[in-house]
């Protein structure tokens, strides 16, 4: 069964063209011209295995459409790609904080982008799923609600700051490099700085607060998050 790919685009000639070329590869696609319209075809049982989004929309903005597809059950899980020309990387860390997967500045190569795609949908067919609720020490997490708890407080993570928790969650007691964290919490293809990532690791530290030594800083390698919640302490 092929892949369904949501494409939110308000240029009609640029929309026209990613339907052509998504159908030519053997893509399932939806269009819509509008946020809102995207939006509704999101929602649809089943939801997209993939979403193209542009984020200068007619209607509402991108990062709020992107935002609402985060906040909803049955696309939480959903790869968002962001289409725009804004190239600032400002721009790219705002729409990495609200869960894109990837971000494409336009123009663009067609190419490009379908590869793109390719290694995001291949990646996530491989990925072992993560249990729906994980206890270490102070931590609880609830990885189908995207919720978490400090010392049964709950505390308000970013899309982008919970996918880099369970990542560390997932591979615990094993050092992870600035670079690895980019490609697979990023993106392989996220063109942001390693700087990022340490601006990250330290705003979801704080907001971990009793649990945040459960990230250990490798200097000079990265990062790594501990094998036992009680490994370190006297």
């Amino acid at each position: 069964m092929s892949s369904t790919i949501l494409i939110i685009e308000d240029e009609k000639d640029l929309l026209n063209t990613l339907d052509y070329g998504l159908r030519r590869e053997g893509y399932a696609t939806r269009c819509a011209g509008t946020g809102k319209q995207g939006l509704d075809l999101g929602f649809q049982e089943p939801p997209p295995d993939l979403i193209l989004l542009d984020l200068m929309l007619p209607d509402i903005s991108g990062i709020e459409v992107c935002r609402q597809f985060r906040q909803t059950e049955r696309t939480r899980q959903t790869p968002v790609i962001i289409l725009t020309a804004k190239a600032e990387e400002i721009d790219r860390v705002v729409g990495f904080e609200v869960g894109a997967d990837d971000y494409v500045v336009k123009p663009f190569s067609t190419r490009e982008l379908l590869l793109r795609i390719r290694a995001i949908l291949r990646r996530r067919s491989v990925e072992e799923p993560m249990p729906e609720r994980i206890e270490f020490g102070r931590l609880k997490v609830d990885t189908a609600a995207h919720r978490v708890w400090v010392d049964n407080t709950e505390t308000q993570l970013t899309a982008l700051e919970f996918r880099l928790l369970t990542t560390f969650l997932s591979r615990k007691g094993r050092v992870q490099t600035r670079d690895t964290l980019l490609n697979d919490v990023w993106s392989i293809h996220a063109d942001v700085t390693t700087r990022t990532v340490d601006t990250h690791v330290k705003r979801l530290r704080e907001k971990l607060g009793a649990a945040e030594d459960y990230i250990e800083t490798i200097r000079g390698v990265g990062y790594r998050f501990r094998d036992r919640p009680d490994e370190g302490s006297a």
